[in-house]
């Protein structure tokens, strides 16, 4: 992809080129920002337009055979690793190369979620596992083929094993020459601080809502009121603006399951909160996390409209209408630890407690919150 194809982010599109042609090139680079904000994208294009044989001013010539293997994404001097789920048949990241290839060069605006949803993950979480070490190792002493780099993109490092993480710091300490590491973020707080203090930091911000609704009205058959919504909703998350377009039966399921756990609280029917935690529980782990990812917004959202000022709400007209008689159940008694247990919940799901339980017990503290 070219850096044309990269939504907004102008300021760090200049930076990466400017950097290219002048011969600053770290030899490890942290690319991260919030998702969505084309990270992954903006990596693959500043290594297509390093790779170029026939740069311009602005971006890569989308010609060249240089350039034509990195829209395959099939370079050989370009390696990719990234979280996999492990069986006895794929242990490695090259064993997902196909589906890999497949995801980005469809978008390279996907989530963590997404991803493992494609390599039908199930409940399992993606991990960059202890092998994968020796893999990048192997990769990286080669000589490289046709560019004048190696280069090596690590989408989510945070979710490396720790003794892959220890055999990555030692290839960054002492670099071969002329290899590059670009490591694609979403959360460099989680990892290893001895390997992001090595990295030179690229910043992408959220991006704006007016550049999020631009790109809904080109890529969309959207009006223009719709696509300001869900512009400032996605809060910079050009991901979640997507989700919204292409999956809104999953935002409406989420909606409906919102409504009917505040009113099954309300009402202390514990055979119906019961019933309800049990439909939830048959979600895989990943779609119950988002769903109370989403609780955790609209309550929010619920929270804001008793300010009555409708410029600082982000709600969908289904949920504005149900806010209309249910926000005045949440206010600053309450807010705080409806987060709070919703949060607790989340990371209970992550540690594999048994979902039944969890929802059930949501569910029942949601009834006394109500009534605070």
């Amino acid at each position: 992809m070219l850096f044309a194809d990269i939504i907004g982010q102008e300021e760090v599109k200049e930076r990466l080129i400017r950097n290219i042609n002048v011969g600053q090139i770290a030899h490890a680079q942290l690319f991260c920002g919030s998702s969505g904000s084309g990270k992954l994208g903006l990596a693959i294009a500043y290594v297509r337009y390093l790779f170029c044989r026939n740069r311009r001013k602005d971006d890569a010539c989308g010609e060249c055979p240089s350039c034509k293997k990195i829209d395959l994404l099939t370079h050989p001097d370009l390696h990719f690793t990234f979280p996999i789920v492990k069986n006895k048949k794929r242990e490695i990241c090259d064993d997902f190369l196909p589906e890999w290839r497949e995801m980005v060069t469809k978008s390279p605006y996907f989530s963590y979620n997404q991803w493992l949803a494609h390599i039908e993950a199930g409940n399992s979480q993606g991990v960059i596992y202890t092998r994968e070490g020796t893999e990048i190792f192997q990769k990286l002493t080669l000589k490289s083929l046709e560019a004048d780099y190696k280069c090596m993109i690590i989408w989510l490092p945070e979710k490396m094993h720790e003794a892959c993480a220890n055999k990555l710091l030692k290839l960054i300490e002492e670099p071969y020459d002329k290899t590059l590491f670009l490591l694609v973020s979403d959360i460099p707080g989680q990892i290893l601080p001895t390997i992001r203090s090595r990295t030179q930091l690229i910043q992408i911000k959220p991006l704006l809502a007016s550049t999020i609704e631009r790109e809904l009205l080109t890529q969309f058959n959207i009006d223009a009121e719709n696509a300001r919504t869900i512009s400032r909703i996605a809060n910079g998350n050009f991901i979640k603006a997507c989700e919204m377009m292409s999956v809104s039966d999953q935002n409406e399921q989420f909606h409906a399951l919102f409504v009917a756990a505040m009113r099954n609280s309300w009402k202390r029917d514990v055979a119906a909160m019961k019933q309800w935690g049990e439909q939830i529980a048959a979600m895989g782990r990943e779609q119950q996390k988002s769903l109370l990812q989403y609780f955790q917004r609209y309550l929010r959202e619920n929270y804001i409209h008793n300010f009555e000022q409708p410029e600082l709400n982000y709600m969908t007209r289904e949920e504005e209408k149900f806010s209309t008689s249910f926000a005045q159940f949440v206010n600053d008694r309450n807010i705080e630890l409806f987060i709070d247990e919703l949060e607790k919940a989340e990371k209970e799901i992550s540690q594999n407690v048994n979902s039944k339980m969890v929802f059930f017990d949501l569910s029942l503290k949601i009834a006394v919150l109500l009534k605070k």
